[in-house]
C-alpha cells in the first residue's frame, strides 16, 4: 500500500509538473508555489498590457505616416496654386479640401482596441503589478482642425498662409 501510494503520488507530479498539488502534501511548499504561480500571472498580464500598447503606437504611427503623405500632397497643391489661374485654384482647392477629408477619415481610423492616439486617448501601461512602474501614453488630435489645417476657398483669387503648418493655404 505504501508503495502504491507513494507511485500514485509521483505519477501526480509528473502529470502536473508539480512538486506539491495540495496543501495536505506540504503546506509551506504548497503556498509558496500557489504565490509564485499568482506572481507569474500578474507578470503575464503585464506582458499582455505592454504588447497591447505596443500595436496601439504602432497603429498611431501608421496613421501618421499616412497623414503626412497627405499633407505632402496638399503642400504641392497650395504651390500649384500661386501661380494657377482662377478656375484651376477652385479645382485645386476643391482637390484640397478632398485631402483635408481624407486626413480626418485617417485620424479617426488609427485606433487599435478601443484607444485611438489621434484622437486625443490616453493609455497607462503598468511595467509591475504594484503599478509603481508606469508609462502614459498620451495621444494627440491629429485631425486636420488639430494640426490647424483649414478648408480652402474657392472663389477668391487671394492666397492665405497658415502659421501652424508653414505653408501656404
Amino acid at each position: 500500500q505504501s508503495t502504491a501510494q507513494l507511485l500514485n503520488r509521483t505519477q501526480g507530479r509528473l502529470s502536473s509538473g508539480k512538486q506539491v498539488n495540495s496543501a495536505v502534501d506540504d503546506p509551506s511548499k504548497y503556498f509558496a508555489a500557489q504565490d509564485h504561480l499568482n506572481h507569474a500571472s500578474d507578470l503575464a498580464a503585464r506582458k499582455s498590457d505592454m504588447g497591447e500598447a505596443i500595436q496601439g503606437v504602432k497603429s498611431a504611427n501608421q496613421g501618421i505616416t499616412s497623414i503626412t503623405g497627405l499633407i505632402n500632397q496638399a503642400q504641392g497643391l497650395v504651390q500649384s496654386a500661386q501661380s494657377a489661374n482662377t478656375t484651376t485654384r477652385a479645382s485645386l482647392a476643391a482637390q484640397f479640401n478632398t485631402i483635408r477629408t481624407q486626413i480626418d477619415q485617417l485620424a479617426s481610423d488609427s485606433g487599435y482596441n478601443g484607444k485611438n492616439f489621434l484622437q486625443g486617448d490616453t493609455l497607462n501601461v503598468l511595467f509591475n503589478e504594484s503599478g509603481s512602474s508606469l508609462l502614459v501614453v498620451t495621444g494627440f488630435q491629429g485631425d486636420s482642425s488639430g494640426l490647424g489645417i483649414t478648408s480652402a476657398a474657392h472663389a477668391t483669387g487671394t492666397v492665405h498662409t497658415d502659421e501652424t503648418l508653414g505653408q501656404t493655404s
